[in-house]
């Protein structure tokens, strides 16, 4: 797919680097994550700020040649969405078989080189995470992938997207699914995260696409 600009920055970049927007039947602003809907679309920088910025300075209503009405909460509309897919995505690995928990299976996937990821609960105590850390670390000492890590959900939203188990740690294992899963978690971070702060995550799912 050809390159876009973002109306906040007016830079091109890669559509994956970006959000659609597209005007909706009411004329509200609508956000396009799967880049399918008809009509004129307009491109935003994946990052909060720019989205909110884009809102703020109404911007969409020139890029969209249209009496656009732009939500306020447009930003936090499509921090949920991304979530959502996330979360889908971790479901569809855990089908795969590409999905583990607890913090044993974790450290065994991280140490064996199977898992592409790994994710912690908000509720995660620091000992958890700092022991799990020391796997990751001790594999990209042995010269082995770095594995990134990530806390962006709570206990309930992680146990709720694979059926209700308890997620306090989790790791991503290798494969397409599994994959496709750290691909929707990155882009989620990042939009949180901003652009000028790229994340270990980041690069290491930059190979991947």
């Amino acid at each position: 797919m050809a390159e876009r600009t973002c109306i906040v920055t007016r830079q091109v970049g890669e559509p994956d680097r970006l959000i659609r927007f597209v005007a909706g039947p009411d004329l509200s602003v609508v956000p396009d994550l799967k880049r399918n809907l008809p009509g004129r679309g307009c491109w935003v920088t994946a990052s909060r700020s720019h989205v909110d910025q884009a809102v703020r300075k109404k911007l969409f209503r020139r890029a969209l040649k249209a009496e656009v009405l732009a939500d306020p909460d447009l930003g936090s509309l499509v921090d949920q969405l991304l979530a959502k897919s996330a979360l889908g995505a971790i479901l569809m690995a855990r089908k795969a078989g590409q999905f583990v928990t607890g913090a044993s299976k974790c450290d065994a996937a991280v140490r064996s080189g199977q898992a592409v990821a790994v994710l912690h609960a908000h509720e995660a105590a620091p000992d958890g995470v700092r022991k799990l850390d020391q796997a990751r670390r001790a594999v990209e000492y042995m010269d082995g992938p770095v594995i990134p890590a990530f806390k962006l959900f709570p206990e309930a939203e992680l146990g709720l997207a694979i059926g209700g188990a308890n997620v306090i740690h989790a790791a991503v294992l290798d494969g397409q699914a599994g994959r496709a899963a750290v691909r929707r978690i990155v882009a989620l971070q990042e939009y949180r995260e901003g652009p000028g702060n790229e994340t270990d995550a980041a690069k290491a799912a930059k190979d991947d696409r």
